[in-house]
């Protein structure tokens, strides 16, 4: 048989992507590109045949001539469906071989000049041959391969031509594109034959690998399925003459189990899982999960409880060696134990909330009554967490589940009865894996922490006997329900006089254990001291103190390992005084806020609250020509702000009686500042500071020097109560202030703090705005 090429002809081309069409083969084609659509378009409307050729890369979306294989196929369309999505479904039927020889792309579709490639008529003695085995190797390929139905065996059977046979077995062939189209591309009859049977003979090579693999793998797991019958039955042979081990797998667990002090619904819950245990595979994932869940009931200690020691000598002493002053918490945790000692077990379990500053001692007040109780303590932190699953724990269909917080560190206390830290509940968050603050409703209650339960345990584990402890900075961000379920202790940050007290007590000594040095090294003067309290740090708590005294502390060490002079240093103390300081921790980087020691215009010091204490503001204002605006400046919230805003209404709306109905509010504006503009400012108490600020500017009277004041205002002109009074007497006591002026109703707040706090300043309670300027400024 011979090859005859015809003259080229002008053809429709239609480029195709990862596919190769034969000729005798019938084939779907999807069509979605806008030159491929008018294309197969304009053949159909004129009835005329398509080039189908496959291009080389298939991520180029408009192929050029060099982009296509020069070989394709003539196809006839035998149908045209259009799709919703705008494709159309294209059936075709192949024809003839073709070589494109040009290709024209217009302005809507593709054309070329396509050379016809027919096989002769003339064959040879071979031909026959090559029949018989591309037919035969083609009916094993199809035996092996599982995608390929088997009656395209029957259907190949009665064609007699065999170029025909190759074109059909080919176009069924699952091999590579390339290699397909190199197929397409031989154009010796005789070589394409014998082409294709070695390429059936690699496949069929391949797919009989394929199948000895598969047929080891399916061997070795019928052999772990033996082995596992196996093992069942040795088991129950074992069982039957007595010698099984008794700790083995899952009797080893249903011994432990029924050992191990529970409860009888936990006990039975725990056998169900034992059983279930011991009829899995053990290589089976399930029986994996299993094992841990048992090893946690196992782990929890459900009878176990820790001895308490309520004496309550003993527990002050402990109070009083780890921590300094705090009488008012001390007193109430004592309080807490006494109820303890004669209720007894009818006592419930209150919770406790410490509220205060960082670095006042939240923490380690918790750590120091599970001392003086005697029970075990564990903590852990709630800042930041998101998911209801950190509480409650995961479900065990997921994988890697576990408990909750709350059991894990009851594991890890190993007793029921633990004093438990929750640290951070007041920075607790949620998002769409669940609220943790709702979790903890049950946990903090004690009316239903009896039975609490873990969504991974899934049996009630008994909570009211743990101490929970809570600490938070503020109050306001913690959920209201979840804050009706504690008792709020609030520990206010220290002054000076604390702060000298619980570093000779306490932090020094510390530091200088950690450092390897003693008082024999190192000497630290009182007014040293105070300065590096008073100028080196400005803080509620005593962090940055315990910072700056290791610094010191530190370079006193390394001075020794330097020079050498151990034994010359304990003879002679290194003394670090006042002029020393900025050797030791630089100069000074925080600086008092200069408050008016004179009579001043428009200046009003104003007290304030912050998370880290009490401090003082220097509100000033101005009055100047304009349009009756009032402006603000110094990053104030909008509740501030609003205080402003009221303290000008009233000053407006009683102008006659304050002497400043000259005033022609429509050209005069009033500027309010706040210094530190970086820092953000809000709240309401501000209010008054900023009338008295207002009506100085407005009628030049000037304020009298050394007067602090805090308040909110109202229209009416009334003064109501605020908060953080101690902090903010603490405050202004710090900067000498010796005048403060309270609202009437805060009176109770200053009778309940210490006399030496007090002592020294002169307060003025009002009730009104009139009685504030009557304290404040110049009649």
């Amino acid at each position: 048989m011979s090859v005859v090429s015809q003259k080229a002809e002008r053809y429709y081309v239609l480029p195709v992507r990862d596919i190769v069409i034969f000729p005798g083969v019938i084939v779907p084609l999807y069509v979605g590109r806008e030159r491929s659509l008018k294309t197969v378009e304009k053949a159909k409307l004129e009835e005329k045949p398509l080039f189908i050729v496959t291009q080389k890369d298939l991520s180029i979306e408009d192929p050029d001539f060099q982009d296509l294989y020069a070989s394709g196929t003539i196809c006839r369309i035998l149908q045209m469906i259009r799709i919703p999505d705008g494709s159309v479904k294209v059936l075709v039927e192949g024809q003839q071989r073709g070589r494109l020889c040009e290709y024209i792309k217009g302005a809507e579709s593709a054309e070329g000049e396509v050379e016809t490639i027919l096989w002769g008529k003339n064959r040879t003695e071979n031909y026959e041959a090559l029949k018989r085995s591309i037919y035969e190797l083609f009916e094993r390929y199809v035996s092996l391969h599982t995608k390929i139905p088997k009656e395209i065996v029957i259907a190949v059977m009665n064609i007699e031509n065999p170029c025909e046979l190759a074109d059909i077995v080919a176009s069924h062939l699952r091999i590579k594109t390339e290699e397909k189209q190199a197929l397409l591309e031989i154009t010796e009859p005789e070589r394409y034959m014998k082409q294709l049977i070695k390429t059936l003979m690699e496949e069929i090579d391949l797919l009989e690998l394929e199948q000895s693999i598969q047929e080891q793998v399916r061997q070795k797991m019928e052999q772990g399925h033996r082995e596992y019958y196996l093992r069942e039955q040795l088991k129950i042979i074992q069982g039957e003459l007595g010698d099984e081990d008794p700790f083995s797998d899952s009797q080893g667990y249903i011994k432990k189990i029924e050992e191990t002090p529970m409860p009888e619904d936990v006990r039975k819950k725990a056998l169900g899982e034992a059983n279930r245990l011991s009829k899995m595979p053990s290589i089976s994932s399930e029986a994996s999960v299993l094992v841990t869940y048992l090893d946690w009931i196992l782990a929890l200690p459900w009878e176990k409880n820790t001895e308490e020691n309520l004496d309550l000598k003993r527990a002050m002493k402990f109070l009083d060696e780890d921590h300094y002053g705090l009488s008012k918490v001390k007193e109430r945790i004592l309080e807490f134990l006494a109820v303890r000692l004669l209720a007894g077990k009818q006592a419930k379990g209150q919770v406790l909330c410490f509220v205060g500053p960082p670095g006042v001692g939240k923490t380690s007040l918790a750590q120091s009554i599970a001392r003086a109780l005697g029970r075990r303590f564990v903590n852990f932190s709630l800042g930041g967490v998101r998911d209801e699953a950190e509480i409650r724990g995961h479900r065990r269909t997921y994988v890697g589940a576990r408990p909750g917080r709350i059991i894990q560190k009851i594991r890890q206390a190993g007793t029921k009865n633990p004093v438990m830290l929750m640290d951070e509940i007041d920075k607790i968050g949620q998002d769409f894996r669940g609220d943790p603050a709702a979790a903890l409703l049950e946990v903090l209650d004690p009316s239903q922490n009896q039975e609490f339960t873990d969504h991974y345990i899934e049996a009630a584990f008994d909570l009211s006997d743990v101490i929970f402890i809570t600490t938070a900075n503020v109050t306001h961000t913690i959920p209201a329900p979840l804050l009706d379920r504690m008792e709020v202790i609030r520990l206010p940050g220290y002054v000076a006089e604390e702060k000298i007290h619980i570093t000779k007590k306490h932090l020094l000594p510390q530091l200088l254990i950690e450092h390897g040095l003693s008082t024999e090294n190192l000497q630290l003067t009182p007014k040293a001291l105070e300065k590096v309290i008073t100028d080196y740090t400005r803080e509620a708590g005593v962090r940055n103190l315990k910072r700056n005294l290791a610094t010191i502390c530190r370079k006193v060490s390394r001075h020794i390992v330097e020079e050498g002079m151990r034994e010359k240093i304990v003879e002679e103390k290194v003394k670090v005084g006042v002029n020393d300081l900025k050797n030791y921790l630089g100069a000074p980087h925080l600086y008092d806020v200069h408050l008016p020691r004179t009579k001043q215009t428009g200046t009003v010091v104003g007290l304030a609250w912050t998370e880290s204490g009490g401090d003082v503001l220097v509100i000033e204002a101005v009055s100047m020509r304009g349009k009756g605006d009032i402006i603000l400046t110094g990053n104030l919230g909008n509740i501030m702000q609003e205080s402003a805003q009221t303290a000008l209404g009233y000053l407006r709306a009683h102008a006659e009686v304050l002497g400043i109905d000259h005033i022609n509010w429509k050209n005069m504006d009033i500027h309010l500042h706040v210094p530190e503009g970086a820092i953000p400012k809000d709240g309401p108490s501000a209010g008054i500071t900023m009338a008295v600020t207002m009506l100085s500017a407005l009628s030049n009277r000037k304020v009298l020097p050394g007067v602090a004041m805090t308040g909110e205002i109202t229209l009416q002109g009334r003064v109501l109560p605020v908060g953080g009074i101690r902090e903010k007497v603490l405050a202004a006591k710090r900067q000498k202030v010796k005048k403060i002026i309270l609202p009437s109703a805060n009176k109770i707040d200053v009778e309940e703090m210490e006399d030496w706090m007090t002592q020294g300043l002169e307060f003025h309670f009002v009730d009104t705005i009139p009685d504030v300027f009557k304290f404040s400024m110049e009649d």
